[in-house]
């Protein structure tokens, strides 16, 4: 189930450029296509995904199949609400594989199948880095999923001692489920247990904007043994006055996120998510070690999701000056703060390990 709705493409350039150019793309090309967009929906030329295709079209022509699929993840964006979204996360997939064999780290899919309902559902995700090393479960936002924060995820498994396993948190991505509190919990739990069998036991949570929220509930809850919340929610933005003043489309991305297959009402969306703020957890003190950071400019999230973490025990809160959501544009500065964080709390291996040779330099463009 999946909607469309009205929204100015020129809005989301103006919010999301940043995190376009920090996560890999060239600023000179982010400013053409957003020069030649001028409408949100249409697959035809001028529209958002037709735009955005082309230019990955060039890169995978050139063989830069390392920008093709970041570009082909912006046609997607902000949601597969169409078959033109689906083909070009399809198109995606397809270049990042192509992509992969230049990775700076060992990449392998797989599909895994976890509980969820009483029965399963089956998650496909990307395993990044050697065997061996701690195992960092990772996923991303309602509308920027696991390839699309790839060059990160990377710098996490170069600079802090991990290995990665990605996924799409439900209702997002590859995910065969619509987004709940309760069934995204339990196919988190699915991968702790999954993700232990994989390395040497240990097992942390990296969550980037709304896959903060899950990565702060492992954190909060004790499931893992560290969790790093980039840019996520936890409290007091699943207020219905939150909600209300909610910019850039982001109710109605969080809609297609939950499965809804209309524009749905404030009231609407509170009801489904009512079940989402941790305030329970918040209250109580088994909390993993954890480490929340986000932009203190943030348009979707207010300050106090991140300072309501202040003061807690083994815990390190950081909002960052001068940039929003996620701190994109400020990626650079806060990598090294959570790939620190992550070696000290799950220790480097003994030796340089085949990833850590082959990615001498590497750096978020």
């Amino acid at each position: 189930m999946a909607y469309q709705w009205p929204i100015d493409p020129q809005d989301l350039f103006e919010e999301r450029s940043p995190q376009m150019v920090g996560l890999g793309l060239p600023g000179p090309d982010v400013d053409a296509v957003r020069g030649a967009i001028t409408d949100m929906w249409p697959d035809a030329p001028g529209g958002w995904v037709h735009e955005w295709s082309v230019l990955a079209e060039r890169y995978a022509t050139q063989g830069r199949h390392d920008l093709a699929y970041l570009a082909y993840g912006w046609a997607k964006f902000p949601a597969l609400a169409d078959g033109a979204k689906r083909m070009a996360l399809a198109e995606q997939i397809r270049e990042y594989e192509l992509a992969s064999p230049a990775f700076p780290v060992s990449f392998e899919r797989r599909v895994l199948d976890v509980p969820y309902r009483g029965g399963t559902t089956r998650v496909p995700v990307h395993l990044l880095g050697d065997p061996g090393r701690p195992v960092l479960i990772a996923s991303g936002g309602v509308d920027s999923w696991k390839m699309d924060i790839h060059p990160l995820l990377v710098q996490l498994v170069l600079r802090g001692a991990v290995r990665v396993l990605a996924f799409d948190h439900a209702g997002t991505g590859e995910s065969a489920v619509p987004m709940t509190a309760a069934g995204g919990i339990e196919i988190v739990q699915g991968l702790i247990a999954a993700a232990r069998a994989l390395g040497d036991g240990r097992v942390g949570h990296f969550g980037f904007s709304m896959g903060g929220y899950f990565a702060a509930h492992s954190g909060l809850a004790g499931l893992v043994d560290g969790a790093v919340v980039l840019g996520g929610p936890v409290q007091d933005s699943f207020t219905e006055d939150h909600i209300n003043g909610l910019l850039f489309g982001m109710a109605d991305i969080v809609g297609n996120a939950l499965g809804m297959d209309h524009r749905p009402t404030v009231d609407e969306i509170s009801q489904e998510m009512s079940d989402f703020p941790l305030t329970a957890l918040l209250d109580q003190d088994i909390n993993a070690p954890m480490l929340v950071i986000n932009g203190a400019d943030d348009v979707h999230l207010p300050a106090a999701d991140t300072l309501v973490f202040t003061g807690r025990r083994d815990t390190t809160v950081d909002l960052v000056p001068g940039t929003g959501h996620v701190a994109a544009s400020k990626l650079p500065q806060v990598i090294p703060v959570m790939t620190t964080w992550l070696a000290q709390h799950f220790g480097r291996p003994c030796g340089r390990s085949s990833d850590e040779s082959s990615g001498a330099g590497q750096s978020i463009p």
